[in-house]
């Protein structure tokens, strides 16, 4: 009695509902940030803060996507064992409060959107969390439209930084941020199947489903039209910019397409099923990054 209290406390309330909205994957709204820097138009009290905003929008949204998820498939995690562990499952945040909250923080986000950013933005917020909650009831469950889906999740994060501010995108831009998400669902998705080939009952059903050189397949084609779309991004704009010592927008190409290559090591060993980890903790492909940035951010400057 004393320990079902205690993990009902207010206080074991918080904690598993932040855990349920998965901090880690919070890194992935920076995304928001990826049009206006793209655009040269970041570096502004005004476009930060209202980025800021756009960020913590996304980050509400996305954690009552997963509160609501948490809630859907409480009982099968609870088989799971990994799974059962979470907050929800192991019965620290009761079903009926993630529902809650989830809608709270859905709803509240959206309308946010509306107040304080614009009316497109809200809109963009509003399709990511009606996608992301059909993912949930219906279309993980759906053969190539579960990639598409998780796949669209990031590239809506990508628009609505550009959105917020007005910026127009160009279509080389979504095609690149489209098929560059796809190509990291689809190698975790390889890397999970691959892992958990033996284990038909420890992963998500649809997984059994797939195929490991399908999912390979797929996560290569992605790759493929990502670097394309970037190699006509960059070249779009011509040779060297007004007073640039180099063409910095077109070498950059080179950068890009290394971090594509450094990536796919580990999609190809089938260790990508932590994009995160992958993109924090290996140095060379931070160095890459960092090389990448330096030029594209020359490009946007003119230098």
């Amino acid at each position: 009695m004393g320990a079902a209290a205690q993990g009902r406390s207010p206080l074991a309330l918080a904690r598993g509902l932040v855990r349920t909205s998965r901090p880690r994957q919070w890194v992935k709204n920076v995304l928001v940030v990826a049009a206006p820097v793209a655009a040269g138009q970041f570096w502004s009290w005004h476009s930060a803060g209202r980025l800021a905003v756009v960020f913590g929008l996304f980050t509400a949204a996305a954690a009552a996507v997963y509160l609501v998820n948490d809630a859907r498939d409480a009982a099968a995690d609870r088989a799971h064992p990994v799974k059962r562990y979470r907050p929800v499952a192991a019965g620290v945040v009761p079903v009926p409060l993630a529902y809650g909250t989830g809608a709270a923080l859905g709803l509240g986000a959206a309308g946010a959107a509306a107040v304080w950013c614009n009316g497109m933005t809200a809109l963009a917020l509003a399709a990511y969390l009606i996608m992301q909650l059909a993912y949930c009831v219906r279309l993980k469950h759906v053969l190539v439209v579960d990639l598409a889906v998780v796949a669209a999740g990031f590239l809506l994060r990508a628009m609505a930084g550009g959105i917020a501010l007005n910026i127009p995108l160009s279509r080389w831009f979504l095609i690149t941020t489209g098929f560059g998400a796809l190509f990291m669902v689809a190698a975790k998705r390889y890397s999970e199947a691959v892992q958990l080939a033996d284990a038909q009952g420890a992963t998500r059903a649809l997984l059994t489903q797939y195929t490991p050189g399908y999912l390979r397949f797929v996560w290569q084609s992605a790759a493929v039209v990502a670097v394309l779309g970037y190699c006509l991004w960059a070249l779009e704009s011509g040779g060297v910019a007004h007073g640039a010592l180099l063409p910095w927008r077109q070498l950059s190409v080179v950068a890009f397409v290394l971090a594509v290559l450094r990536y796919a090591v580990f999609a190809d060993r089938g260790t990508a099923g932590a994009p995160e980890d992958v993109v924090l903790r290996d140095r060379p492909l931070a160095v890459i990054g960092l090389v990448w940035a330096a030029m594209y951010g020359m490009a946007v400057a003119d230098l």
